[in-house]
C-alpha cells in the first residue's frame, strides 16, 4: 500500500516541487562539505600556520568567511599577489585530501547556488 502512495505521490510532483527538492538536497550537501572542509583541512592548515607563528585572520572571528577562500586558493593552486588570507602558507600546508576536500565544497557550493538561481529564475512569484 506505500508503495502505491510513493508512486502517486512522485507522479504528481510539478518541476517546481522537483526543483524545490534539489535545492534542498543540495543545501544539505554543501553544508556538509563546509563542515568537513573546516573541520579537517582548515584545522590541519591552522595548526601548522601557528607552528610558523602566522594567526588565523583576525577579520574572521566566528562568521567562517575564510573557509571558502582557503578552499579557492587550494583549488586554484596558485598564490594571488594580495589577498586577505596567507596564500603562500596554505599552500605550502595543503595535503592531497585537502585539495580533494576543497574541490567537493567548490563543486557543492556552486551545485547549491545554480540550483538557487534557477529555482529563483523560474519559480519565483512575480507580484
Amino acid at each position: 500500500m506505500s508503495e502505491i502512495i510513493t508512486l502517486d505521490l512522485l507522479q504528481n510532483l510539478n518541476a517546481e516541487d522537483w526543483m524545490a527538492i534539489a535545492a534542498v538536497f543540495s543545501i544539505f550537501i554543501s553544508a556538509i562539505a563546509t563542515l568537513i572542509f573546516s573541520r579537517i583541512s582548515v584545522k590541519h592548515i591552522e595548526q601548522e600556520m601557528v607552528k610558523e607563528g602566522i594567526e588565523p585572520p583576525v577579520w574572521d572571528k566566528g562568521i567562517g568567511g575564510r573557509i571558502i577562500m582557503y578552499a579557492m586558493v587550494i583549488v586554484a593552486n596558485k598564490a594571488a599577489k594580495t589577498s586577505p588570507v596567507e596564500d603562500e602558507a596554505i599552500l605550502r600546508h595543503a595535503r592531497k585530501k585537502d585539495y580533494i576536500l576543497s574541490m567537493f565544497l567548490i563543486i557543492s557550493s556552486l551545485l547549491f547556488f545554480s540550483v538557487l538561481a534557477v529555482f529563483s529564475i523560474f519559480f519565483s512569484s512575480g507580484s
